[in-house]
């Protein structure tokens, strides 16, 4: 017997026979004995409906309404799917954010997950009734309803599974776990059944799409194990992989992990862009001077790298944006122009980041190197490259990243059969 924390995404509960299909899932649960709190996004498309029809409203609209609107596609799928566990003969009933309650701050459109109170939702899944929560959404100290920002129901699972203590977070979604790189671009990639909470959020937070971000932070901060598993699986017949457990992919400590591979996936973004200044004179502050402004401007910089002359009186500083942010983030730079002093700024567009992860990478020298020869040897230039203790990333011409995703996932023997 277990305390689960099911997570079910907007393809899940797509439609009615979908939202059937998980009540079945959960009933073999509950039927095992399992203390059970189940979280569900909004319908597929519904969000984007119900941001739609706010817009047309009003372009400028307040926040607080926008998330009274947009957190009702949660409301309706918890309803739906508490009725259509009851309909199967298991006790269950729908919580909003605000019964539970989840508290957030003031950030509405964007709130935090500050604290949950648990305690009643905890007796309630202990005595047997499955508690079917609205993912996505709180209460902030305003007493509105504030929601997390799109993605934000696989936070609310984990944040909820550490809350209850859970033994796991299960999160089902289109896909039968985490692979190895994007099997869309490379057909040969494989499912792994075990990924640490590290490896998780460098694939997330450098383009793996299967987890948001902040849920992998907050399982990593809690320690919450969580299983990324399909739900369109039978729910009455589970495949099972090694070990005789269900097929999926465990997020979990380093320390679960026995046999630790040098690389563990490789993970890829487009639309990327790169900004160059030219001949900045190298002195104290200029780089506050260059990313001050833009980070006032909620412009992410992401790959930095510094050339400094011979003389160490100038420097060129070239960095990368996303792509739809190169013309605002080179306009606020020329307006700063006299303050850093450069001569030139140059812009590139069309280019993608591909990057090599694994925690093995801590005691293997020579992983970084291997790419840089693969690479070579396909005729793809190397723009930039960022590194770190588990990680490294490799800017290139956007028309490259398949070849590129390919060629690394061969040469650090990834590919499966």
């Amino acid at each position: 017997m277990a305390r689960l924390v099911m997570k079910f995404g907007g393809t899940s509960v797509g439609d009615i026979d979908r939202i059937r299909n998980v009540a079945r899932h959960v009933k073999r649960e509950a039927n095992a004995g399992n203390e059970v709190a189940v979280v569900v996004s909004a319908m597929a498309g519904r969000t984007n409906e119900l941001v739609a029809w706010t817009r047309e409203a009003s372009p400028l609209h307040d926040a607080r309404e926008y998330d009274t609107v947009v957190a009702a596609g949660e409301q309706i799928s918890s309803g739906l799917l508490a009725i259509s566990i009851q309909a199967l003969g298991v006790n269950a009933r729908s919580w909003q954010g605000w019964q539970i309650p989840i508290h957030t701050n003031n950030a509405h459109g964007a709130a935090r997950i500050e604290e949950i109170d648990a305690a009643l939702l905890r007796e309630r899944i202990a005595s047997g009734q499955v508690a079917v929560v609205s993912g996505f959404q709180g209460i902030g100290p305003d007493n509105r309803i504030a929601t997390l920002g799109r993605g934000g129901s696989d936070t609310s699972a984990v944040a909820l599974a550490a809350a209850l203590e859970a033994d796991r977070c299960d999160i089902y979604t289109d896909v039968d776990g985490v692979y190895t790189t994007d099997p869309r671009m490379e057909p040969r990639a494989g499912r792994l059944d075990k990924i640490s909470f590290e490896e998780m959020l460098e694939m997330a937070s450098l383009g793996a799409k299967v987890l948001q971000v902040r849920s992998v932070e907050l399982a990593m901060v809690h320690g919450v194990r969580t299983f990324v598993r399909s739900s369109f699986d039978d729910p009455d017949n589970v495949p099972v992989g090694t070990g005789n457990q269900p097929v999926g992919t465990l997020i979990c400590d380093e320390e679960e992990i026995v046999e630790k591979q040098v690389v563990t996936g490789i993970a890829y973004t487009k639309d990327e862009a790169q900004i160059s200044l030219r001949r900045v004179p190298d002195k104290p502050g200029v780089s506050a001077a260059i990313f001050g402004p833009l980070a006032d401007n909620h412009i992410n910089v992401d790959m930095i790298v510094q050339s400094v002359s011979e003389d160490g009186s100038r420097t060129d500083m070239t960095f990368t944006v996303a792509e739809g942010d190169v013309t605002r983030a080179s306009d606020i730079l020329e307006k700063q122009k006299d303050e850093i002093a450069f001569e030139v700024l140059q812009s590139d567009t069309g280019l993608s980041k591909v990057s090599v992860i694994g925690i093995g990478m801590r005691s293997h020298a020579g992983v970084a190197s291997t790419a840089f020869s693969a690479l070579a040897g396909k005729g793809i230039n190397i723009r930039a490259i960022t590194t770190s203790e588990i990680k490294f990333s490799l800017l290139i011409d956007a028309d490259y990243t398949e070849l590129a995703v390919r060629t690394l996932h061969s040469v650090y023997d990834l590919n499966r059969g």
